[in-house]
């Protein structure tokens, strides 16, 4: 590759490469470099060091989830099946990752464990965006609580079994789902909301 027409955006995805071939320990910036033809130098021009090629690499898959997510959370419509809609497709993005890629999936988990600062921002977003339907739906009445963002936090923690990637050896569990719609019930009873009815929900689609 001519250095010149070398971007961020190349660097990202051959370092996703490097990864998915030699995993998070064994993957070395030099390794990118030859896999884009260019010195090491080039690439720390655009990324000043490992850990900072490692974090961006972590934000870029993280945004791969926080971006669909943030679609639902646009969405019009009753809050309550919004809010559904939303964690259906975090649950089902995660799931398909865990699944479809194992091995990849667990170098992520690895290169994510070290980007604190990165997963931090991640999870605020996340959480900012069920906030966002949480205000929605106490401006309609469809909610009843006093505080959006710390009901968001609640809401979010209260879930975290089936997506965070720490429980994704339970996530195949034949008593997962029923699992989740026990958690559930207890969310829309504290939110002061009724649960809209199955068949009004949207099918999350899998990325």
């Amino acid at each position: 590759m001519v250095e010149e027409a070398l971007t961020a955006e190349r660097i990202l995805e051959a370092a996703e490469e490097v990864l998915r071939r030699f995993g998070p320990a064994k993957a070395t910036v030099v390794d990118v470099a030859r896999a884009l033809g260019v010195s090491h130098g080039s690439v720390y021009r655009h990324f000043p060091s490992k850990t900072a090629l490692r974090d961006a690499v972590a934000e870029r898959w993280l945004a791969r989830v926080s971006k669909p997510l943030a679609e639902v959370a646009a969405e019009e419509g009753p809050a309550p099946e919004r809010l559904r809609r939303w964690f259906d497709l975090l649950i089902a993005l995660k799931r398909s990752k865990a699944r479809d890629e194992p091995e990849l999936f667990a170098t992520y988990q690895n290169l994510v464990a070290d980007a604190r600062d990165v997963v931090r921002t991640h999870v605020d977003t996340l959480v900012s965006q069920v906030a966002r339907i949480l205000t929605d739906g106490v401006e309609k009445g469809e909610f009843s609580i006093e505080d959006p963002l710390a009901s968001a936090w609640a809401v979010f923690n209260a879930t975290v079994r089936f997506h965070k990637p720490i429980h994704a050896s339970e996530w195949s569990d034949p008593g997962i789902d029923a699992a989740f719609e026990g958690v559930w019930s207890l969310i829309l009873g504290g939110l002061g909301a009724r649960e809209a009815p199955a068949k009004a929900r949207k099918k999350p689609s899998k990325k």
